[in-house]
């Protein structure tokens, strides 16, 4: 398998697990696509490992094959053939895989499956995930305003971390800080309003700013959640294709 192909097949892993993802990165330019898709799968399969498992000790090495990987990469030396390491090998520099080490050992929370003990606790888990890939994409992409991109990957994490609080819940989690739920949910999203508020008011380098297409929804779902938090929003699709088709336009 080429490159092109591995490069194809992380498409399809992103397409089938992360379509939200996949049609921002659709969205984007073709340049992009080859360091976003394997990035993003990547980040799907470590995002998938604490679940695919009940046994902690074989999630644990999971996480920590790709930790492994990591460290081949930011080596510089010999990395291990696959389907999306391979391509992420080319895609990413030192820098950048030393930043996802620190999303993988996030991700161990999921293995444990404690509840988030505090609004900053799961605003920190989010931060480290969801923000540091956000920003790891926008810097290979010519971005430097880190706080302001890490807001952005907070309110993208946010949104999409409320929309799965009812799945969650029915694998017997307990997704959200202590507090009545509605309450809490309503202030998680006018929390991750006011970061994309923050993160609206930067300037984003012209190279980086298709990587930020995938928030082309994020605001509307955190006001739909603000204002109605016993809801899941349900964002039309055509609306939602005609918001990242005028953002798209506007990069």
């Amino acid at each position: 398998m080429d490159i092109d192909e591995q490069i194809s097949a992380c498409a399809g892993l992103v397409q089938r697990g992360d379509p939200d993802r996949f049609r921002a990165v659709m969205a984007a330019p073709v340049g992009l696509r080859r360091m976003l898709f394997p990035l993003y799968a990547f980040n799907l399969e470590v995002a998938r490992a604490p679940w695919v498992t009940k046994e902690p000790l074989i999630a644990e090495m999971r996480l920590q094959w790709w930790r492994d990987a990591l460290g081949e990469i930011a080596g510089g030396g010999n990395v291990r053939r696959h389907e999306v390491v391979t391509p992420l090998a080319q895609a990413l520099d030192p820098r950048a895989a030393r930043d996802l080490d620190g999303l993988i050992d996030a991700r161990r929370k999921d293995i444990e499956g404690r509840p988030p003990a505090s609004v900053d606790d799961l605003t920190r888990y989010l931060d480290r995930t969801a923000g540091t890939l956000l920003w790891t994409a926008a810097r290979l992409a010519g971005a430097a305003d880190a706080p302001a991109i890490r807001d952005a990957g907070l309110a993208y994490g946010m949104a999409a971390w409320l929309k799965a609080v009812p799945g969650l819940v029915e694998k017997g989690r307990q997704p959200l800080p202590p507090g009545e739920p509605h309450d809490v949910i309503s202030g998680l999203a006018k929390a991750a309003l006011d970061a994309l508020d923050r993160f609206a008011q930067s300037k984003v380098e012209k190279p980086a700013r298709a990587v930020l297409l995938v928030l082309s929804d994020t605001r509307a779902e955190l006001r739909a959640f603000a204002a109605h938090p016993g809801q899941t929003p349900q964002i039309n699709p055509a609306i939602s294709r005609i918001r990242l088709g005028w953002h798209a336009v506007r990069t």
